[in-house]
Order: structure tokens, then sequence, then C-alpha cells
């Protein structure tokens, strides 16, 4: 079979790969109409099965896989159905539950919305430093309950966000893009990463520590670690005591990241205070102290791209697949090489 060069002129076969929820979320009429001008896409419903006749018959024709949240594994026995599958645009983050070694052996190019999807991840943290700062929703609930207004004239120094010390765990996509966010404003930002060396910290205009100066030094500690087998339980007990009394803890990762025990009991013990859109497990159990503990707020893993912030991720993926037909590769490509640092 002979197959075509992504090149000027070039227009690849192309078929949605993902659950029929996933896409009707992400890929609204607009976006599937963009996305139709730049490849021969093949028609609906999106593919959930590789195993169906539809499904093989699909397979064998298309050059490059749109694929999301719910998408089928990209296994040999799928590829081998696909004999000129060459490249995978996903619409989410991760790649790790679809694309496999298989996948890479077979040289496939990879591209992910992991950059699109961090950035509603980043304003949500940046929203929790400066409202965690100014001690909002505690001083919000007080006021609810005395329906008078403080004497503001005695406001305690502990509040306020001028000079506080942020502390950012892991440089990703989110981490980096939470210190663009920051420097606007007048915080200290320390950052502990170990890939990142001193020069890259001085061009992220941060100071790189060891992770125990940065949960003693920091007030607020924003976690951007990916769960991996050498990150489960990396924020322990020990860090958690060593933190500031009062000091915020923001996970916006993952919560097998964090010892959970720990940190509820540092919570319940109105030591630390904690923003929680994950938790392990999740969701909590119902009769979870954490739920009920004023200075613990959880959502509900939101952080990330809802609602209208999935047409960036669509508007990404139409980007990728236009950019590679046009025999320039990805903007976002996932590389083999750095699995081991992704989530």
């Amino acid at each position: 079979m002979t197959v075509s060069s992504p090149g000027p002129g070039f227009r690849p076969r192309a078929a949605l790969a993902m659950s029929p929820d996933a896409a009707a979320a992400v890929l609204d009429p607009a976006s599937l109409t963009a996305l139709a001008a730049v490849c021969d896409l093949a028609p609906l419903p999106v593919l959930d099965d590789f195993g169906t006749v539809r499904a093989r018959r699909i397979l064998a024709d298309v050059d490059l896989l749109v694929t999301g949240w719910g998408c089928p594994v990209l296994d040999a026995d799928a590829l081998a159905a696909a004999p000129r599958l060459r490249a995978v645009v996903h619409t989410a983050g991760s790649v790790r539950p679809h694309v496999t070694d298989a996948c890479w052996e077979r040289g496939i190019e990879v591209s992910s919305a992991a950059a699109a999807n961090a950035l509603p991840v980043a304003e949500y943290t940046l929203a929790m430093i400066l409202l965690t700062g100014k001690h909002v929703l505690e001083r919000a609930h007080a006021y609810a309950t005395t329906r008078t207004r403080d004497d503001w004239l005695r406001t305690s120094r502990t509040i306020g966000n001028y000079r506080r010390t942020v502390g950012i765990v892991s440089a990703s996509l989110v981490g980096r893009r939470v210190i663009e966010l920051l420097h606007p404003h007048d915080f200290d930002i320390l950052l502990y990463d170990p890939y990142v060396t001193d020069a890259d910290a001085a061009e992220l205009g941060v100071e790189r520590v060891e992770l125990d100066a940065l949960f003693a030094r920091s007030d607020t500690v924003s976690l951007h670690t990916p769960l991996l087998p050498t990150t489960r339980g990396l924020v322990s007990r020990a860090l958690l005591d060593a933190m500031r009394p009062g000091a915020v803890f923001i996970n916006t990762a993952r919560g097998g990241v964090v010892d959970q025990d720990a940190l509820t009991d540092a919570v319940r013990a109105r030591r630390i205070r904690a923003v929680l859109d994950v938790t392990d497990p999740e969701v909590l159990p119902p009769e979870h102290p954490l739920w009920t503990c004023r200075d613990a707020l959880l959502t509900p893993h939101l952080a990330g791209s809802q609602g209208n912030e999935w047409r960036r991720l669509a508007d990404l993926a139409v980007g990728e697949t236009e950019h590679w037909a046009s025999g320039a590769g990805f903007r976002h490509p996932v590389r083999r090489e750095r699995l081991a640092f992704l989530a």
C-alpha cells in the first residue's frame, strides 16, 4: 500500500476515537466543521471500540486518529487493523491510557492538548492563592454568621498577599504557567524540581530549593507533580508537619502524590489550610472528616478544562492536525523518552 507523506497538498484521512460523551463535550459542531476543513474525517459516530466491523473498516484507511477521553487502547491488534496510521492527536492531557509501546515502536507521532489543559488549572491555582492569602473563605463564613463587619484596622498581619512566599512543587506545564501568572504580583517564588538547573530557575525567575526547605519557608505550597511510581506519597507527613502555622497547601495534581492521612491530621489540627481539587481516593468516602473541616476546601476535580474551555482543546487539535498535514510536524509533540516524567 502506498502512503502519501505529509506536506503541501496532503489531506489526511482521519477518524475520531473517544467516548461519545467526550466527543459531545469537546467537539461542538463548529469544531467538527473546522476539523473537517483540514482532513477527510470519517463520519460519526466516534470509534469507542476498535473491535467492531465498522471500526475495522474505518481504521484500515486512516492516516491520523483524533483521540479523547475514553479512547480504546491502541495496542498491537488495533494497529494491525490500521496499517496507514501515522499520527495521533489527543484532545486531552495524558496519552498513557491509550498510547502503548506498540505505537512508539511503529513510529507513530503523538500530540497532546496537555498545554491547553494546563491553562485553566493554572488560573484556578492563582485564584486560590490570592483568595486564601486574604482568608476570603473563612472571613466570608464569619461575615455570614455575624452579619456585621469586623474592625478592618485591626486585621491580622498574617492576612494579605504582599511579599508572601509561594512554593511551587514541579516545573510541569501547569507549574510553569502558575509561575508566569504569579510574576505580576508581589510574591517571592520558590521552586522544587530535581530536573531544573540553577540556570533554568533564573530564567523562570524563581529560587530553586530542596523540597524540605520549600515546605518550611512557604506561606502557600502548590503541588503540580504528576502521579508516577516515583512520586506516590512524595508529600509526606514530615513535610506537612514542617509547614508554617496557617500555611496553605493546594493540590491540583493527583491525590496519590500526598500522604492523605497526614494531610487530614494537619488540617483537622488547624495547623494548616488546604485547597484540594483532587484527593486519594477520589471521591473521599462520605464520612471522611475533610468534608466538614472548615480549614479545607474540596472541589470536584474542576480545575482542568470544562464548559467553554473544552473549545481550547478542540482548537489545539485542529491546529495540530493542520500543522502535521503540512509536513511541519506537531507543535505539541509527546516524546517517548519524556514519558517517565509525564502524567
